[in-house]
C-alpha cells in the first residue's frame, strides 16, 4: 500500500514547492536561480566549453580560410603590407587558368573515372575477403589475417621497386612464357606483358585486395561482420539459401553504411594518390589530378616574372599551388557532404566485436 502511494506523494510535494516558489517575490526568485553555485558551475562549464570549441575551430580552419583568400589575391594584394586575409583587387585569375592550362576538367574526369572504378572493385572484393575471414573457420584463418595486419604496416616505399618489375615483366606463374614458347602467343610476351603506362596495375592490385590500404578495409569489414548475428545465417541456411545467396541477399544489404564507408576512403585515397600513379604511370599516362599542381599556368608564370612583383614570386607561386589544391579537394568535400552520415554510421559499426 505504502509503494503504491509512494509516487503520488512525490508529485503533490514537487506540485507544493512549485507553487510556493512562484508566490515568492521575482528578486527573490532571480537571486536564487542566478546567484546559486549550481549556476556559476553550469556557466564557467558553458564559458570553457565555447572558449575551447572556438579555439580549435580558429587553429584548424584558419590555414584553409587563409589559403581560399591568398587565391582570389593579385600580386599587387601580396605586395601591399596592409593586406591580410581580405584581398583588395579581388580576383579568379588563378583559377581561371588553372582550369584553362593546367588542363583541370580531363584531370578531374579522368581521375574520376580512375578512383571510381578502382574503389568499387576494391569494395566488394574486400567485402569477400573480410566476410570469409569473419565467418568461416577455416585451417589458416588467423594467417590468412595477420598477413592482412601485416599489409597495414609495411611502407609502400619499400615495394617500390618490386611493384614496377612485376608490372614491367608481368607474368602468372610463368604461364605466359609457356604459352610463347610453345606458339600459342606472341614472342614479345615470352618476358612477360608490359602494364606500365597503362590502368591495369592498379586494376589488378584492386582486384586481388592488395591495393593501398585494403588491409584496413578488409580489418575495419571483418570487424563489423563479427557483429552480425550468426543466427541471420543460420535462419537463411534452413529455408534453402546457399552461401553466395545469403550473403548477397542477407548480409550485403546489412553492410550498406559499412561498404560505403569503405567506398569513400577508397576513392578519396586514390583520388589525391601521387605515388602509386607516378609509379605506374611514369609521367606518360592520363592527365590525374595530382599533375595539376606540378606546374604553375603560363600565363601567370609570365605574370611574375615581371620585375614589379620579384619580392612576392615566391608567395605568389605558393598560392597558385595551394589553389591547386583547393580545386583539387572541392569534389570530395562534395562527395564527404552527401556522405557523412553513411560514413558516421560505417565507422561506428566497425568496431562492434572483436574476436
Amino acid at each position: 500500500m505504502n509503494i503504491q502511494e509512494q509516487p503520488k506523494v512525490a508529485k503533490e510535494t514537487k506540485k507544493k514547492i512549485r507553487v510556493e516558489f512562484e508566490r515568492t517575490p521575482l528578486k527573490e526568485r532571480l537571486k536564487a536561480k542566478f546567484l546559486s553555485l549550481f549556476f556559476l558551475k553550469k556557466v564557467t562549464w558553458f564559458i570553457f566549453r565555447l572558449t575551447l570549441l572556438v579555439g580549435i575551430s580558429y587553429v584548424v580552419l584558419f590555414p584553409f580560410f587563409s589559403k581560399i583568400a591568398g587565391s582570389l589575391m593579385h600580386p599587387d594584394d601580396l605586395l601591399d603590407a596592409t593586406v591580410r586575409i581580405i584581398p583588395k583587387h579581388f580576383t579568379l585569375d588563378i583559377y581561371k587558368y588553372i582550369i584553362l592550362e593546367n588542363g583541370y576538367f580531363e584531370a578531374l574526369k579522368n581521375t574520376f573515372t580512375l578512383s571510381l572504378s578502382t574503389a568499387i572493385i576494391q569494395t566488394f572484393i574486400c567485402c569477400i575477403i573480410a566476410y570469409g575471414l569473419a565467418k568461416f573457420k577455416f585451417r589458416g584463418n588467423q594467417a590468412v589475417f595477420i598477413a592482412v595486419i601485416i599489409t597495414m604496416l609495411i611502407p609502400r616505399e619499400i615495394l617500390n621497386f618490386s611493384y614496377s618489375l612485376n608490372f614491367t615483366y608481368f607474368d602468372v606463374f610463368g604461364i605466359f612464357g609457356l604459352l610463347s614458347n610453345i606458339g600459342i602467343l606472341p614472342d614479345s610476351w615470352a618476358h612477360g606483358i608490359n602494364f606500365m603506362n597503362s590502368d591495369w596495375p592498379l586494376m589488378i592490385l584492386s582486384f586481388t585486395g592488395l591495393a593501398f590500404k585494403n588491409g584496413l578495409y578488409i580489418f575495419m569489414l571483418r570487424q563489423f561482420f563479427c557483429g552480425v548475428p550468426d543466427e541471420l545465417e543460420e535462419s537463411a541456411y534452413i529455408d534453402g539459401s546457399g552461401v553466395y545467396r545469403t550473403f548477397v541477399q542477407i548480409i550485403l544489404p546489412l553492410s550498406i553504411p559499412m561498404m560505403v564507408t569503405v567506398f569513400m576512403f577508397a576513392f578519396c585515397w586514390q583520388w589525391t594518390d601521387d605515388f602509386y600513379t607516378t609509379l605506374f604511370y611514369g609521367g606518360k599516362g592520363n592527365l590525374l589530378m595530382p599533375d595539376i599542381i606540378q606546374e604553375t599556368p603560363e600565363t601567370l608564370n609570365i605574370m611574375i616574372k615581371e620585375d614589379n612583383y620579384a619580392a612576392v614570386r615566391g608567395i605568389y607561386t605558393a598560392s597558385v599551388k595551394n589553389t591547386c589544391g583547393i580545386l583539387i579537394i572541392a569534389p570530395l568535400i562534395v562527395l564527404y557532404a552527401f556522405g557523412q552520415k553513411f560514413l558516421v554510421q560505417g565507422i561506428e559499426r566497425s568496431g562492434l566485436t572483436a574476436d
